[in-house]
């Protein structure tokens, strides 16, 4: 097996990863704030190829390839309903911030599960 077939296929799938969509994340919205996560991603590759003969048989030959992804969470972009600067605010999600990241998105939690039951409640009201 020649080395180029495992390559191109394992780029060929980091490829797809390597996705703006997949770094900023789709917007959530509320009735007074859009939430646009921001997530960092880290890659690995490695491929290797190798053959051998022994007395006892011809020999052989293989090779592969592997890649490896991560991502995590390292921001919030909160955009609120106020023009300029004032109307947009960063919240830190890295370790270490845990005690602001719940003071800052307490409320638009609040907020998105109100909608979601909000929007809920007319679906069951009608097939009754």
């Amino acid at each position: 097996m020649k080395i180029e077939e495992p390559i191109k296929t394992t780029v060929e799938e980091l490829r797809k990863l390597l996705d703006v969509k997949n770094l900023v994340g789709e917007a959530i919205e509320t009735e007074d704030k859009v939430l646009i996560p921001l997530m960092k991603m880290g890659v690995g590759f490695g491929a290797g190829m190798g053959e051998g003969t022994s007395s006892e048989s011809e020999g052989g030959s293989g090779s592969g390839a592997g890649a490896a992804a991560g991502a995590e969470p390292v921001a919030m972009i909160v955009l609120k309903g106020v023009e300029g600067p004032e109307g947009v605010r960063v919240i830190d999600l890295r370790s270490g911030s845990t005690g602001r990241i719940i003071q800052e998105l307490g409320s638009t939690v609040t907020d998105i599960i109100r909608e979601i039951s909000d929007k809920r409640e007319p679906e069951s009201e009608s097939k009754e």
